[in-house]
């Protein structure tokens, strides 16, 4: 497959980052237009995006103003001279984008994770000639991010671009999404001329990480950032804690780092730095893992004081030794290891149960009183 990059996309489309950024929600005509306006001004976005339809996690929530939000786009367009995205979810959205002439449409998330969506969207744009940009699905599921790709591609579309915003964690993070860089490097790799632009508002979940995901996507030399600004962030109808007011958007813009990519590297590190990045997502991801490990021993130490119960089951703990070494040569790592790893986690554990217990025991508190 290939895909023409994101420069030659339209004229104005030159310069490194391409940036896309705007509100998470089109509330109202006035919030478009002021917050495209500050934009314009800045001279740093190529597109301006704006969710149009909000498919929202829980009914009751706000859904987005539909189509008329289309006709504020179109003022957008012909006031600042701005290209216009939206996330589309079915052949209705598709229709009434190019009936308004939008500019760049996009797959979400929950969309490119269901291949059903993405096959009728695909066949919906079979024949028109339109960029898309594809998010990755919910969760970390590499084939699903590519198959889709694939079939956005074999409807004839050429200009697709893939956005990094994290996966939906399985319990609680620093992040709102598992950056998990490993996931959008391999993609590249798998599809190596394939535009990657990161969505650090999304993976963030917080405006005060933004830029520190911003410029880790930057070092990655991913292709673009796309970004969340609104007004009154503390006011905004979706997603307010992610979103940047115009002052942090300024400063975003002003301190990062560009690196500008190389022929060579065909827009990537080396392949070492490739793999240290993998390395240093996972090893992030493993700290968490323990920590919500050890948060689990100090529950069990709790419950252990209030029923009376030792610290130490040492029937409890051969059961884990032997079945993690078990697990561990299923999948080719050395027993040993396993056995000194989880060694380690039973010593940390025991040490924060016999802390519980004796601080409880320190305080006077009594078990059968509950």
């Amino acid at each position: 497959m290939e895909f023409p990059s994101l420069k030659s996309w339209f004229e104005g489309a030159e310069h490194y980052p391409f940036i896309i950024a705007g509100p998470c929600s089109a509330e109202s005509e006035e919030q478009v237009l002021a917050i495209a306006a500050f934009l314009k001004s800045t001279g740093n976005v190529n597109i301006f995006r704006a969710g149009v339809w909000k498919p929202r996690t829980r009914p009751g929530t706000f859904n987005g103003v539909g189509v008329k939000a289309l006709k504020w786009l179109q003022r957008v367009q012909s006031e600042y001279n701005l290209r216009v995205t939206v996330e589309v979810a079915s052949p209705k959205h598709i229709e009434a984008c190019l009936k308004h002439g939008v500019d760049v449409l996009w797959l979400g998330a929950r969309t490119v994770s269901n291949p059903f969506s993405v096959e009728e969207i695909s066949e919906a744009l079979r024949g028109i000639d339109i960029p898309v940009l594809i998010k990755n699905p919910l969760n970390p599921d590499i084939d699903l991010w590519q198959g889709a790709v694939e079939r956005i591609h074999a409807a004839g579309i050429k200009r697709i671009a893939a956005v990094h915003r994290g996966f939906s964690p399985f319990e609680r993070t620093l992040y709102r999404n598992m950056p998990k860089w490993e996931i959008p490097i391999e993609l590249r790799q798998r599809i190596q001329n394939l535009p990657l632009i990161c969505d650090p508002s999304h993976i963030s979940g917080r405006a005060d990480l933004v830029p520190g995901i911003s410029q880790k996507a930057l070092d990655l030399t991913m292709d673009g950032l796309m970004i969340e600004v609104h007004s009154h962030p503390s006011e905004a109808l979706s997603d307010s804690a992610q979103q940047l007011n115009f002052d942090q958007f300024s400063s975003l813009m002003a301190t990062l780092i560009i690196r500008q990519p190389t022929i060579d590297d065909k827009g990537f590190l080396n392949q070492l730095e490739e793999l240290r990045n993998q390395i240093d997502s996972i090893d992030f991801q493993l700290i968490e893992l323990v920590a919500s490990r050890m948060n689990i021993s100090k529950n069990m130490g709790e419950y252990k004081f209030k029923n009376n119960v030792a610290v130490l089951q040492i029937e409890r703990w051969l059961e884990i030794l032997r079945t993690r070494t078990d697990h561990g040569t299923l999948l080719n790592m050395e027993p040993a290891f396993i056995e000194r790893l989880m060694t380690l986690l039973h010593q940390e554990s025991i040490r924060i149960q016999t802390t519980i217990l004796d601080n409880l025991k320190t305080s006077g508190d009594n078990w059968s009183e509950e």
